[in-house]
C-alpha cells in the first residue's frame, strides 16, 4: 500500500508508528540507563549517543527487511498472532526481577551492551512497526525518522508518563491488537481462502483484534493480581 503525504491515512499510520515505538521502547530506555550508569558524565553522553545510534541503525535495517518480506503468504498471519501475544503481555504486571544487566565501566563496552540488548528486545517493535506501515517503505522510514528522536530524548519522560497514566499502556496494547487484526486479515494466504469482502473488513478485523487483546489482557491481569494477593496473605 502506498500513501500520499496529503492523505489522512498516511498521517494516521505515522501516528500509529510513533505510539507503538513509545509504548514498546520503555525497556530500551532502562537498558540505556543501566549500561551507562558507571561511566563518567562525559563518557555517559558519548555512550548513550553511539549506543543509541548503533541500536537505531540496526533496528531500521531489521524493520525495512521485515516490511519487504511482510507481503509473502502467511508471514503477516504469523506476525499478527505474535503481535497479539506481545500486546497481551504488555498489559500484564511485571515481576519484580529487574533487568539482569551489568553496567560497563568502559565506553565501547557500554555501547556494545546497548546495541546487543536492543537487538534482543526489538522483535516486538520491528513486527508492530512493519505491520503499521502496510508495506510502504516511505511510510516506514518517515515514521521511524519522526519517532526515533522522540524516544531518544524523551525516554525518561515517557517512562514517567506511562507510570503515571496506565491508560497509555492500555491504549497502546489496543492499538497493537488493531494492527495485528489487520495484519492477519490482509495476509495473502488468508485472503486466498476467503470470498470477496467489503472494503471496511480490515478495519472491522482490527477492531476485533483490539477488543480481543484488551479483553484477554484485562482478564489475565486480574487473575495474576489475585494470585499475587493470595501469596502475600
Amino acid at each position: 500500500m502506498e500513501f500520499d503525504l496529503s492523505s489522512s491515512l498516511f498521517w494516521i499510520a505515522v501516528g500509529q508508528i510513533i505510539l507503538i515505538d513509545i509504548v514498546l521502547s520503555g525497556d530500551n530506555a532502562v537498558v540505556i540507563a543501566l549500561a551507562c550508569r558507571n561511566l563518567s558524565p562525559e563518557q555517559r553522553r558519548k555512550g548513550i549517543f553511539w549506543g543509541v545510534a548503533g541500536a537505531v541503525s540496526l533496528r531500521v535495517v531489521l524493520t525495512v527487511f521485515a516490511a519487504l518480506v511482510m507481503n509473502l503468504p502467511w508471514l503477516k498471519f504469523i506476525g499478527g498472532l505474535l503481535l497479539v501475544w506481545i500486546a497481551i503481555k504488555l498489559m500484564l504486571p511485571e515481576e519484580e526481577e529487574g533487568h539482569d544487566l551489568d553496567a560497563s565501566e568502559h565506553l565501547w563496552g557500554a555501547v556494545k551492551t546497548i546495541v546487543v540488548a536492543d537487538f534482543v528486545m526489538s522483535l516486538d517493535n520491528v513486527i508492530a512497526v512493519a505491520g503499521a506501515a502496510h508495506g510502504s517503505l516511505l511510510l516506514l522510514l518517515f515514521g521511524l525518522a519522526v519517532s526515533i528522536p522522540l524516544i531518544v530524548w524523551s525516554s525518561q519522560l515517557i517512562l514517567h508518563w506511562m507510570e503515571r497514566f496506565p491508560s497509555i499502556v492500555l491504549f497502546g496494547a489496543g492499538l497493537l491488537g488493531y494492527v495485528a487484526g489487520q495484519m492477519i486479515f490482509t495476509d495473502p494466504g488468508v485472503l486466498g481462502l476467503l470470498p470477496p469482502l467489503p472494503d471496511w473488513s480490515p478495519k472491522a478485523a482490527g477492531a476485533v483484534g483490539a477488543l480481543l487483546v484488551v479483553g484477554v489482557g484485562r482478564w489475565l491481569e486480574k487473575r495474576i493480581l489475585a494470585r499475587q494477593d493470595v501469596l502475600v496473605v
